[in-house]
């Protein structure tokens, strides 16, 4: 369950790092902010005590499309307005890189300003009832819930980006903008879409996160991080590797708390990451990418 939601996130990482060649440090605060969209429409819904089985479908339902909303916009407005003027004055990596952190800044304190900077919970939409018992562990609703929805993101962009005409034309500009665009492709707009399909996973990964734990301005950059980390181990711009990075980097760190504790579920995932690194440096799925957009 974890893993796939690493996998889910990391997925934004590396469609980004795919056609530009940029890593989007912002796309933690993508997740943070879907986790606030899912928060806001549960509260306008109120879905009160004990919704029925039809309701709390429609709740969970509402709550992921404003995720994917709130996602895909701000997704959206930062290739619009962060990354597109410095692509089009052909500015430097490090221009990209450092603008990247600095939406990070802007978008983390803006969502404290807005939403306040004390955790909040998302309203009950159902009653977290065990669904089944694996070899003794119980599985309840909610992990059945976050386990499910991440296979079947999963699927469809897999699906997407290799059976759709705009699937065609991100994989035309990750190999070779220059030449994409000599032959018909629409830079701005196959980038544009890109940006907005990372956004609507990471929005909707950032409910799957809030139904788990809490929502915060500040639980963007623990998960971000980490992800970021599973799509290097998977292989960066591959989006296979980092659907395979991310469960790796989930497993091995459900498994490290048991045996060493708690305190060192972060540490287990920077050293998968080093190990990785150490012996294949790029990733596990990972190949040499074309020229950037």
């Amino acid at each position: 369950m974890l893993g796939s939601l690493y996998a889910v996130i990391a997925i934004g990482y590396t469609l980004v790092y795919g056609v530009l060649q940029l890593i989007n440090f912002a796309h933690s605060e993508v997740f943070m902010l879907g986790a606030y969209g899912s928060l806001i429409v549960l509260q306008l819904l109120d879905p009160g005590e004990n919704p029925t089985a039809l309701a709390s479908i429609g709740f969970v339902a509402m709550a992921m499309a404003g995720s994917a909303l709130f996602g895909g916009v701000t997704a959206y407005g930062l290739e619009k307005v962060a990354y597109r003027p410095l692509r089009r004055r052909g500015a430097p990596r490090l221009i990209f890189l450092i603008t990247a952190i600095g939406a990070s800044f802007f978008l983390y304190n803006l969502a404290g300003k807005l939403f306040g900077r004390d955790p909040m919970t998302l309203p009950e939409m159902y009653d977290n009832n065990e669904v089944f018992s694996l070899f003794g562990a119980g599985v309840n609703i909610t992990q059945m819930l976050q386990f499910l929805t991440a296979v079947v993101m999963m699927i469809g962009l897999d699906l997407l980006v290799n059976r759709t005409k705009l699937g065609k034309g991100i994989r035309a500009v990750a190999q070779d903008a220059e030449v994409a665009s000599l032959m018909g492709v629409d830079i701005d707009r196959v980038i544009s879409r890109t940006f907005v399909i990372g956004g609507v996973l990471g929005g909707v990964a950032g409910f799957l996160f809030a139904n788990l734990n809490q929502v915060s301005y500040t639980m963007g950059f623990i998960p971000g991080i980490t992800a970021f980390a599973a799509a290097v181990v998977g292989g960066i711009g591959n989006i296979r590797g980092a659907m395979a990075g991310g469960v790796l980097i989930g497993v091995v760190e459900t498994m490290t708390v048991p045996i060493f504790g708690d305190e060192w579920r972060s540490v287990s995932a920077m050293v998968v990451l080093i190990l990785v690194l150490m012996f294949r440096p790029m990733g596990i799925l990972g190949k040499q990418v074309g020229r950037a957009a």
